[in-house]
């Protein structure tokens, strides 16, 4: 197609993969390469269906619950982390597990049930129904309430004699979090807050990185799946922010041409459990509808990086040794 003058892409950075995700899809890799097929996976690894999809094709099995896996089976836990309950089923069934939880996500878990031992009524920001948010809960059921934004902040029955503090999901708005923490202080002074930020350094980085584009673009891309809650939270920022229109895809096919009608600046960018392929993808589609200036707009840099679970990491070792040997 005729290269139209002026059109232009700004590619929010960073974008795609955190550590922790990646560290997930890997420990599932990793796992297949060393047990062979099949690899049982309890829920999806990560909030991305081509990834659950590509990894089906290998020989993983993903399912809901531990009930569907065969006894005496290999199952890894997902990235969103799993109740103390859930550990206790598969020990019981004699489940062979490796736990694949975000380190971020173990932190708040440990959080929770620190808060919790030391007699704290513990107050979590997150969306009802997330897998993270439902992992979290249960490690001390009986002492955390679920608080899902600002307005049932300001309205649900709160307890001011008994001490408070508060936790959230990793994924949410880092400014409605805010927000939903400030109604909840207004009401309990004494409100204690978490040792250190509970949203993951890659969720900020990344809303962050759709503030500086968005106030510049007619139309903010985000690459990402339904059931992301980062990837919902990038189009709700980009809007915030001042993006005139904001969609999220699953990837370049789902691109509406009618979302580009008279547009000359794009916003792209991508949820923390998108491949990046899927971001090129999208690329290659504008770029054929005359948008091919691309700039990258850096808001971070980001490194950090973190080990596969010991388990793993102990089954690698063990398996290269008997093929040394």
């Amino acid at each position: 197609m005729t290269e139209v003058a002026g059109k232009r892409v700004l590619l929010a950075a960073p974008r795609g993969y955190c550590a922790g995700v990646d560290r997930a899809v890997v420990t599932v890799e990793k796992a297949l390469d060393v047990h062979g097929a099949p690899v049982y996976v309890r829920k999806q690894i990560v909030h991305n269906r081509h990834v659950v999809e590509d990894l089906e094709a290998r020989g993983a099995i993903f399912v809901d619950e531990l009930s569907e896996v065969p006894d005496g089976s290999l199952v890894v836990f997902s990235a969103h982390g799993v109740a103390p309950a859930v550990h206790d089923e598969a020990a019981e069934r004699g489940l062979r597990t490796i736990d694949a939880t975000c380190p971020l996500v173990t932190k708040v878990h440990h959080e929770a049930r620190r808060f919790a031992r030391e007699g704290y009524r513990i107050l979590l920001i997150g969306h009802e129904g997330h897998e993270e948010v439902v992992g979290t809960m249960g490690e001390a059921p009986e002492a955390i309430t679920l608080v899902q934004d600002p307005e049932q902040a300001a309205t649900m029955d709160l307890d001011g004699d008994q001490p408070v503090a508060w936790l959230s999901q990793t994924t949410l708005s880092v400014d409605e979090t805010l927000a939903t923490v400030d109604r909840l202080r207004a009401r309990l002074p004494l409100l204690i807050d978490p040792p250190s930020d509970d949203i993951c350094y890659a969720t900020q980085n990344r809303q962050a990185a759709v503030k500086q584009i968005a106030p510049r673009c007619e139309v903010v891309i985000v690459v990402g799946s339904g059931n992301s809650s980062n990837s919902v939270r990038l189009v709700e920022v980009a809007l915030d922010a001042g993006a005139a229109a904001s969609y999220r895809v699953d990837n370049a096919g789902e691109l509406d041409e009618g979302w580009f009608t008279g547009v000359t600046t794009v916003g792209l960018t991508s949820g923390a459990s998108v491949p990046e392929a899927l971001v090129e993808g999208v690329l290659t589609w504008l770029a054929e509808r005359g948008f091919t200036d691309v700039a990258e707009v850096t808001a971070a840099e980001e490194r950090v990086v973190f080990a596969l679970p010991p388990v793993l990491r102990r089954d690698i070792r063990a398996a290269s040794a008997l093929t040394e040997a």
